[in-house]
């Protein structure tokens, strides 16, 4: 599986090839993030079984996944990570990128049963989601406060 962060100012992709990946300014972090914004410890990025874990550090700035401020989350395809005002997108996929389409391919019909098909799979997905976010503890944190 291929793990990505891509930042959203339009900047080279970031591989995330370690099953731990520590996220700070701190020159012995693996993910360098040379801002004060960012803390020196701030977050951790877990690869494992096809998925990526983020845990907030304590970060003065925090950590937000999709425009919520979180302690710990799942991260999920496009999702929008932001560590302090670094942004990012997920990239979740094949090892090897897909070669893109040729000058011979065009839009495609689809039937119905294609579609239903891929409309469950969007569904049972947003279930996963749901059931990883599920926590007796808060994993979100309350702006107002």
């Amino acid at each position: 599986m291929r793990a990505q962060l891509i930042p959203s100012d339009g900047g080279q992709p970031i591989d995330i090839t370690k099953d731990l990946v520590v996220v700070g300014r701190k020159e012995d972090c693996d993910l360098r993030l040379d801002h004060k914004s960012v803390s020196k410890q701030h977050c951790v990025i877990a690869r494992t079984d096809g998925m990526l874990f983020l845990r907030d550090l304590g970060s003065t700035n925090g950590t937000r996944v999709n425009g919520t401020r979180v302690r710990r989350a799942a991260l999920l395809p496009n999702d929008q990570v932001a560590i302090a005002h670094f942004k990012f997108r997920v990239f979740l996929g094949p090892d090897e990128p897909e070669p893109g389409p040729g000058p011979e391919e065009h839009t495609q019909a689809m039937d119905r049963e294609e579609v239903a098909r891929l409309m469950k799979g969007q569904k049972e997905a947003a279930a996963r989601k749901e059931q990883l976010l599920r926590n007796q503890l808060p994993d979100v944190y309350d702006d107002k406060g």
